[in-house]
């Protein structure tokens, strides 16, 4: 359940903190008060979208902490492998967003995570329905989304035929991109003869075109390469006085004078003798390296011809196998693997009627297991779907729909997608008598709400949900149905928390704690702050609710009754 909510620097709040009680938790408060935007900031804490202009002073952060205590159920599922929170205590989550300009950093017990991370885990703990979410209602196509939810195996058999879709669809694409008449087939099959050719006449070897910029590289460079070494070898050679050899040999010939004097100068003489040693290995192989340089003209032609048609070839041929090196530039390797890419269309083509014969062949197979998983996933929603809509026609009863009847129309589509082949929306009769309609086509507002009670109480049933957030699912109800509507939230809260935000006396008194949400100036601010009633304080709010603005003492004794009840 939902312990604590904690809300900084959004709106018109500058801070709220509330601690939630279990059961059914009545929130009300006049029109404008901020219901909207307590709501609005659970949501955003829960993963959802923000704009930077909530934030009521754009120079600080705005903060959402939600914090959950959860059973070891739950707490054990949460630290398995696909949630991955291992840092659970005391039975406590605490899900965290700080928002700065248009980012947020997103915590769960004080560990970053993504926001998909933070909403898969919040899907775990919390389902919040907003006003606008009744709209859903009015889309055919969300209804079968509802029923997928319901039973928790349809997942799988969706998988399968997502998979099964996908096989499918990639061999119909081949089969529609080789889709071409005798003139086109002979065309492309001279074009990919002729660039096949282009390329195997080149005899590329891999890793060449690195050795060629390496070595034309050296070879534009030859003159000033020669220099340089020749400067060195001046410095460093014997041919001169001057030179680094001939004074390391002048300072060996003095040093051997030492010998006579002083024995122990025979330490000094071998280490001078070794670097002598290195400075004459230097110089050989600098000589080497000098002699290795003189590239005639011809050389230098040959490299940069070479070295021309390979950078032609991989900018040509670079792409065709789809593969890319790391730093994104075209290599030969690419280059050869895009040959042969080429050398499997040339098979196709030449091969061209067995090839769509045995796509054709492959297509009409992966069609029948398509059609056999789609079957089987339908068959599953069916299945479903009649569990469910006896569950939400059983709480329509209780919702004051008496003589109501629900339930939900299949059909095949034409085509089939990942999600199978399956056309399928509630249907529903108010009354004695009526046929069975589309529910988009018949439910007003008042239905629409009663019916999405009705639905989410059965899928939060079948998820398990610990915590249902529900924001104003009393509109365009009124007297008995309302009572009804409140004794269903009560009768719910007793498995599970509810959190509802409601304008109707019956819902308010239904309620196991009750909280007012009120706006107020502060110095020359208007904030929005939230408090738990105590029994008088829900008696006063109960007579608001009720009277409006003229409160009487048969208002009070009213309101006293239906808190007794």
């Amino acid at each position: 359940m939902l312990i604590n909510l904690h809300i900084v620097n959004l709106a018109l709040i500058d801070e709220l903190d509330i601690d939630f009680s279990s059961g059914l938790n009545i929130l009300t408060g006049e029109t404008g008060a901020g219901k909207s935007i307590i709501i609005g900031s659970i949501g955003i804490g829960l993963g959802g979208k923000y704009d930077s202009g909530l934030l009521r002073n754009p120079d600080k952060d705005g903060l959402v902490e939600l914090l959950f205590s959860v059973d070891e159920e739950l707490a054990d599922e949460l630290k398995g492998e696909e949630f991955g929170i291992d840092d659970i205590e005391d039975g406590e989550i605490l899900i965290s967003r700080r928002l700065t300009g248009g980012k947020s950093i997103n915590r769960i017990n004080n560990k970053t995570v993504t926001v998909s991370k933070l909403r898969m885990v919040a899907e775990k703990l919390i389902s919040l329905h907003a006003q606008h979410e009744q709209r859903t209602l009015l889309k055919a196509s969300k209804h079968i989304d509802i029923v997928d939810s319901f039973d928790s195996d349809i997942t799988a058999l969706k998988q399968k035929v997502a998979e099964a879709y996908s096989s499918y669809k990639k061999v119909s694409d081949k089969l529609d991109s080789l889709n071409m008449d005798e003139t086109e087939r002979a065309k492309r099959l001279d074009y990919i003869q002729y660039e096949i050719n282009d390329i195997e006449s080149a005899r590329l070897v891999s890793g060449e075109d690195v050795e060629l910029e390496e070595v034309y590289k050296k070879a534009s460079n030859a003159q000033s390469i020669a220099e340089i070494a020749s400067s060195v070898e001046a410095l460093t050679g014997y041919d001169r006085d001057s030179s680094g050899g001939s004074q390391i040999s002048n300072a060996l010939h003095e040093l051997q004078a030492l010998t006579r004097y002083d024995e122990g100068a025979e330490e000094l003489i071998s280490t001078l003798t070794d670097v002598d040693s290195l400075i004459s290995d230097f110089n050989r192989q600098l000589e080497d390296y000098i002699s290795n340089m003189e590239l005639d003209e011809e050389t230098l032609r040959e490299t940069e011809e070479r070295l021309n048609l390979v950078n032609t070839l991989k900018q040509r041929y670079g792409s065709l196998s789809g593969a890319s090196s790391n730093s994104g530039m075209a290599t030969i390797d690419d280059v050869l693997a895009g040959l042969e890419a080429l050398k499997k269309e040339e098979d196709t083509l030449l091969s061209y009627e067995e090839t769509i014969r045995s796509l054709e062949k492959e297509k009409t197979q992966l069609l029948g297991v398509l059609d056999k998983e789609s079957d089987k996933l339908t068959d599953k929603r069916k299945k479903a779907a009649k569990k469910l809509c006896k569950i939400i026609a059983d709480s329509m009863k209780e919702l004051n729909f008496n003589d109501a009847r629900f339930d939900m129309s299949f059909e095949k589509a034409d085509s089939f997608s990942a999600n199978g082949n399956d056309i399928a929306e509630f249907i529903i009769s108010t009354n004695i008598g009526e046929e069975m309609k589309p529910l988009v086509n018949v439910a007003s507002g008042g239905e629409l709400s009663r019916v999405m009670l009705a639905i989410k109480s059965a899928v939060s049933n079948a998820a398990d949900t610990p915590t249902l957030i529900f924001d104003e699912i009393d509109v365009g109800i009124s007297g008995i149905t309302a009572e009804k509507v409140g004794n269903m939230m009560h009768r719910l809260a007793e498995s599970r928390q509810i959190i509802s935000i409601t304008h109707l006396p019956q819902i308010a008194a239904a309620g196991d704690a009750a909280y007012v949400i009120e706006k107020e100036v502060v110095g020359d601010k208007t904030i929005t702050g939230i408090r738990k009633l105590d029994e008088e304080g829900r008696v006063q709010e109960l007579a608001r609710l009720l009277g409006g603005a003229s409160v009487t003492d048969s208002v009070l004794a009213t309101a006293r009754e239906m808190l007794g009840r």
